[in-house]
């Protein structure tokens, strides 16, 4: 979880509280902070009283390559200001001060409906000694746990669940980060993933074209 607070101070309290409910929490101060860290975050809490950047931009800008959801906290309680919140893409809208408990109970309920009901046979993924929980989200190797970031998991995920296809770059661009990043992402990513599963070949590069599951 991300919590994007202008104030420290806040911020600090927010995610104390937040970690006695169980969350890993992430926090940062300004905008441009914001738009680096959320990428492995499930959901995130933004003010929109930042330093550097309006919240109502940084919210936009999430939502035009990320489809994570996003919980609007701030001081600005019109009508119009919700309006606009909810435009920029909040997926809700909490007007400080609030209770803690209404909190808990807006982010289970926009995290309720922003994950999709896959069905109980697809949420483990076994290739060889490769396992992928997609539910738990955990990686494994030969029982060795494997750390992956968000978009790290995403990809390795969305490459087992089509043993012996070729993926070209520009699809797994489209289903992971929404088109909007350069290739040289998905390289990035693939190099991280390969040092982190070990030395066997797990990802295969087809020159030219893209990447594909290795043989387990």
């Amino acid at each position: 979880m991300l919590v994007a607070e202008g104030n420290p101070a806040e911020a600090a309290c927010l995610a104390a509280g937040l970690r006695r409910h169980g969350h890993d929490v992430v926090t940062v101060h300004t905008g441009s902070a914001a738009l680096r860290a959320y990428e492995d975050a499930d959901i995130v809490l933004l003010d929109l009283e930042l330093p550097d950047l309006d919240g109502l931009d940084v919210c936009a800008g999430i939502r035009s390559v990320h489809d994570i959801p996003v919980i609007a906290v701030t001081a600005r309680g019109s009508e119009l200001d919700r309006v606009l919140g909810l435009q920029a893409g909040a997926d809700d809208y909490l007007v400080k001060p609030y209770g803690f408990r209404e909190l808990i109970a807006r982010m289970d309920a926009v995290l309720r409906r922003s994950r999709p009901r896959a069905a109980a046979a697809a949420t483990v993924i076994s290739h060889g000694s490769l396992c992928i929980d997609a539910h738990a989200r955990k990686v494994a190797v030969a029982g060795r746990p494997v750390e992956t970031t968000r978009k790290e998991f995403d990809l390795l995920h969305l490459l087992a669940s089509h043993p012996g296809t070729v993926m070209s770059r520009k699809v797994l661009l489209a289903d992971i980060w929404g088109g909007s990043w350069s290739r040289r992402t998905v390289d990035t990513h693939v190099s991280t993933l390969r040092n982190k599963l070990g030395a066997s070949p797990w990802i295969i590069t087809v020159r030219g074209v893209g990447y594909q599951m290795g043989q387990a």
